[in-house]
Parts: C-alpha cells; structure tokens; sequence
C-alpha cells in the first residue's frame, strides 16, 4: 500500500454563486459556523488572526488551532492548521477563481505527514473524506438553500 500522507490533499468544486458570495461563505463566521464547524468562536480573514476550537471525534478530543497566514480578497486565504498536544502543522488554502458563470474554489491541504501516523484522522483517506464532506456536500447544501 503506498503512503500518501505526504500527497496533497485537493478538493474542487464550482458554484452558480458569485464569487463573493462563496469568499464570504469560507471567511465570515456566522456563514462558517452554518457548514463547517458551529462552535468556532471567532474568525477575522486578517493575516496574523488566530482562533482555537475543540472537536471531538471518537477516539479523542482535538483543539483545533488556527493562524491566517496570506488574505487575497475574493480570492485566496491560508491558514495554518495545528491541534494542541499532537506534533505536526498543516497548511489549508482556500482559492477561489471564476470561468463564466461558475466559480470554482479549489481547496489544497498540505502537511499531513507531519501529524502522528498513529492517529486514524490522520490518514490521507480520512482528511480527504472530511474535506469532501465539508466542501460538496455541507457547502454545496448551504450554497444552494
């Protein structure tokens, strides 16, 4: 079995909705806690922001521990991704570009294998299948009621 960890983990999805309207579903906290997680407690999209949140999963619980690194406005945002009390530090982007009528936002993740291999969310297959879940499925649903 090959070990992706190290792979990037990338998901795409497009959108009839104006760009603006998806960068402010990924940067505005009441439109992030309606799809992505309901208990972040802040989020400015302003280089140097930080917030921590917990979440809890089943074997453990997981501070999750935020820092935005880059802001392009309607287009690109970084943060780095740690939890607190496991070793590792991953990088998420959310892009946003737009062909036609669609706007596309690709999301890349990157650090994976700088987290515990041990841990069974830290599998390429686990962070695929939650980004997938956050980004066409939770997303989509919030962008299209």
């Amino acid at each position: 079995m090959i070990n992706k960890r190290n792979v990037p983990v990338i998901v795409e999805q497009s959108f009839t909705n104006s760009k603006e309207t998806v960068w402010n579903a990924i940067t505005q906290l009441d439109f992030m806690k309606k799809w992505y997680f309901d208990n972040i407690p802040d989020f400015k999209p302003i280089v140097g922001f930080e917030t921590k949140f917990n979440v809890k999963a089943t074997s453990r619980d997981f501070l999750h521990c935020w820092k935005i690194t880059e802001v392009i406005p309607l287009k690109k945002i970084t943060y780095e991704w740690t939890y607190k009390g496991i070793k590792g530090m991953g990088i998420v982007t959310f892009e946003i570009s737009q062909t036609n009528k669609l706007t596309k936002l690709k999301l890349t993740s990157l650090g994976l294998e700088t987290f515990p291999d041990d841990i069974p969310e830290f599998t390429y297959e686990s962070c695929l299948g939650g980004w997938n879940y956050f980004i066409k499925k939770r997303l989509v649903e919030f962008l299209t009621t």
